[in-house]
């Protein structure tokens, strides 16, 4: 991280995210991974079996490994592991998630009830459509809508690739991440609208979740201040669409015990 990122560099542990959560009156939320090591998979877990406001983990392994079923075993005997994550948004090779020692590891997911979390960006969504389509029997999440270019105010072909995956009812799209993919001083819920208008345009309300990106995101704005981003644009939607989009949905995608 870079000095534009001073703002997170220190601990953000789970008292500091309920607060949160009770301001806006979510009673749990699901914690994601950012490092790509088995330890931080397991401490995630550990802090998921101490608060039972972390209602699952998102977490990662080597997907590669030829001992991935044995990795796979070992986890997946903790039921608030619910999916698994691989940053490949930071792959050198466009075409890492074709890789034929990578699909191998996504292959075994199913078998675990383990979803998958795709973070790309747009660049990216051509092969995560081949990815998607490969593996019809897996659930996947669209981790921050696949991060457009926002910033420069910029929809293709981001949205034509995204039109195309969301043909594909495997896969769940998750609204968050978008504040540090827009100028993270001059952004205002308008700025989202194109955006927003594109994904609940071709996702049926029972694919779309909320997220928060915390704390990520208070790099451009505060948790209530991001989450507000969506309840705003979603408070003319049926009391059941909000409902699925504000939590039922994640249950789902993620096979969540609450």
């Amino acid at each position: 991280m870079d000095d534009n990122m001073n703002a997170i560099k220190h601990d953000f542990l789970p008292p500091d995210l309920h607060r949160e959560l009770q301001q806006m009156n979510f009673n749990g939320s699901v914690a994601v991974q950012a490092r790509q090591t088995m330890e931080e998979t397991h401490w995630l877990l550990s802090l998921a079996d101490q608060y039972d406001y972390i209602k699952g983990v998102v977490g990662w392994l080597d997907l590669q490994s030829p001992d991935i079923e044995k990795q796979l075993d070992f986890l997946s005997g903790n039921p608030k592991l619910v999916a698994i994550r691989h940053l490949i948004q930071d792959e050198p090779d466009i075409d890492f998630m074709l890789k034929e020692s990578f699909l191998n590891g996504i292959s075994r997911l199913k078998q675990y009830d383990l979803t998958y979390d795709i973070l790309v960006y747009p660049r990216h969504l051509k092969n995560a459509i081949k990815l998607v389509k490969r593996f019809p029997e897996t659930t996947f999440v669209i981790d921050h809508i696949a991060k457009p270019r926002i910033r420069d105010q910029v929809l293709e072909p981001w949205k034509t690739y995204i039109t195309e995956i969301a043909k594909h009812f495997n896969v769940y799209c998750k609204v968050s991440g978008m504040v540090t993919e827009a100028d993270w001083d001059k952004w205002n819920p308008d700025t989202f609208a194109p955006y927003l208008d594109v994904i609940f345009d071709v996702f049926d309300p029972e694919r779309i979740m909320i997220g928060s990106d915390w704390p990520v995101c208070t790099l451009a704005g505060g948790y209530k201040e991001v989450m507000n981003i969506v309840t705003g644009y979603i408070g003319c939607f049926s009391t059941r669409e909000q409902s699925m989009i504000l939590g039922g949905n994640a249950l789902n995608a993620y096979r969540l015990e609450i």
